[in-house]
């Protein structure tokens, strides 16, 4: 197979006409890939056809490719893999009974689907597929316009049948077809367009938003994993706040995450309190902020279902004031319930309730006076969460008031250091009591039995409220309470 990594491409194009930026940006994506080249050369040879496709194409465009390829091709699948297995580093299979072999070549992650229509019945979760036979038809069934270019290989060919370059360039998401039949050919498209919003910050055709907006219930046929997936990429886009609004405004979020269309609380003239919806994508917002080592995303689910327990505790008081008692406490709840229904792992659903429990510690403790016993409990009960923890704490404050937000901010700067004092004296982070099972039993007399465990707690509040006793110490308190059993 000739090396083609030095030369320099050429790019015909069938429409419409590139401009400089675009064409360079397509030489550039065929130039650092010379695998394209190597694996369309043995598709010619065998009489099938090759192209780049989607993302690809449109990250390339837009600057932003990474090691991931996306190709299409007239070649059944089982071509397809008797091609791929003697050049690939590895092959896999996982997608093929929707017509994509995926493989590794170097450092690229490869995947190649033969030319395909799918659609959704009225019932199934599961598209049905159906091989087409040419690149037209493959990418009119594509999501967006944007994502319905190609390049041809390896001749370079650059394919835009439905003007995805233009949209391109004025930032718009549009479907080759008409939305209605894009959106019933595969519902979850609704929410891939919040996504794409979410993810390259592109507006979405007035007429794409009308039929999300007509069709909301037809993501009730898509699974919960898919949904989860999709949901996933929206939140650590770089602009969720744009994909979850559009969520809401057309009614899909009702249907996939419906606490957060519910913190839209109606509000009247006689009591008063901030707007629930806009403080948790504010909150949302604070917290990308301070992400320090890339998308967290348990901090940011966290951050966006903080409050979802307000809708459900407000009272109105007398006085005019609005309530939100145990909020978080109900919240917590709430977040398990809907993070199971939507297939999260169990760390994850522990974590992000756990967070959202969590969230109102910090402001239980009044005029952030801590004692070194409350000191020890937060950073107990934070566990290894305790950084999320922080992180979120800060980014729930958003007052407009600029003293309140300093008190509130020294407040936490002050525990922080505090939290690290602590943590220097006495391993906080692995704090446990100055006895263990063995030594109880030891000491009492005792065999194992719920005995050792209630004596063990006791030595766990005693290490909490006094810090290290040491073992003698230890040993005198624990026989002391164990006279009062």
């Amino acid at each position: 197979m000739p090396n083609k990594q030095n030369e320099t491409p050429t790019l015909a194009v069938r429409q419409p006409a590139l401009g400089p930026a675009q064409r360079q940006a397509v030489s550039e994506l065929l130039r650092v890939s010379p695998v394209a080249d190597d694996l369309a050369q043995r598709f010619t040879d065998a009489g099938f056809s090759l192209a780049l496709v989607g993302g690809s194409v449109r990250d390339a465009l837009l600057g932003r490719l990474g090691n991931d390829l996306d190709f299409t091709t007239d070649a059944r699948p089982e071509d397809v893999l008797r091609l791929v297995r003697p050049w690939a580093d590895a092959v896999w299979e996982v997608g093929i009974a929707f017509g994509t072999v995926g493989c590794q070549k170097l450092d690229f992650q490869i995947e190649i689907t033969t030319y395909r229509s799918e659609a959704y019945d009225r019932t199934s979760r599961k598209p049905s597929v159906a091989y087409g036979d040419s690149i037209e038809e493959d990418l009119v069934r594509r999501d967006f316009t944007v994502n319905a270019m190609a390049v041809a290989l390896p001749e370079k060919v650059f394919i835009d049948p439905h003007n995805g370059l233009e949209d391109l360039a004025r930032r718009s998401l549009r479907t080759p077809g008409t939305p209605e039949e894009s959106f019933s050919d595969d519902p979850l498209r609704m929410m891939r367009a919040a996504r794409f919003a979410a993810q390259l910050d592109f507006t979405v055709a007035p007429e794409v938003v009308a039929a999300m907006r007509d069709m909301a219930e037809r993501i009730d046929i898509v699974s919960a994993e898919r949904v989860r997936d999709e949901l996933n990429k929206l939140l650590l886009a770089p602009h969720p706040r744009k994909g979850l609004s559009l969520l809401v405004e057309t009614g899909i979020a009702e249907r996939v995450l419906p606490e957060l269309p519910a913190l839209r609380l109606e509000r009247d003239e006689h009591h008063r309190h901030k707007d629930v919806y806009e403080h948790s994508l504010i909150v949302l917002e604070q917290a990308i902020d301070l992400e320090d080592e890339g998308p967290d995303l348990v901090l940011r689910l966290a951050a966006l279902l903080h409050d979802i327990g307000k809708p459900r505790t407000r009272r109105f008081e007398s006085d005019g004031r609005v309530s939100f008692h145990h909020h978080e406490v109900v919240g917590a709840k709430m977040t398990k319930s809907r993070m199971i229904k939507l297939k999260y792992s169990n760390d994850m659903v522990k974590d992000v309730s756990r967070l959202v429990e969590l969230h109102l510690r910090f402001h239980g403790y009044g005029s952030g006076e801590w004692t070194d016993s409350a000191v020890r409990r937060y950073v107990r009960d934070a566990g290894p969460l305790l950084g999320r923890l922080h992180k979120l704490t800060r980014s729930d404050c958003t007052t407009r008031n600029k003293r309140k937000a300093a008190a509130l901010s020294r407040a936490y700067d002050g525990l922080e250091a505090r939290i690290e004092q602590l943590q220097e004296q006495e391993e906080l982070d692995a704090m446990r009591p100055d006895l263990d099972g063995n030594a109880i039993m030891r000491i009492l007399g005792i065999s194992p039995g719920p005995q050792i465990g209630r004596a063990y707690q006791f030595l766990l509040e005693l290490r909490l409220e006094r810090g290290p006793l040491g073992a003698e110490a230890a040993e005198e308190a624990l026989r002391e309470w164990w006279s009062t059993q």
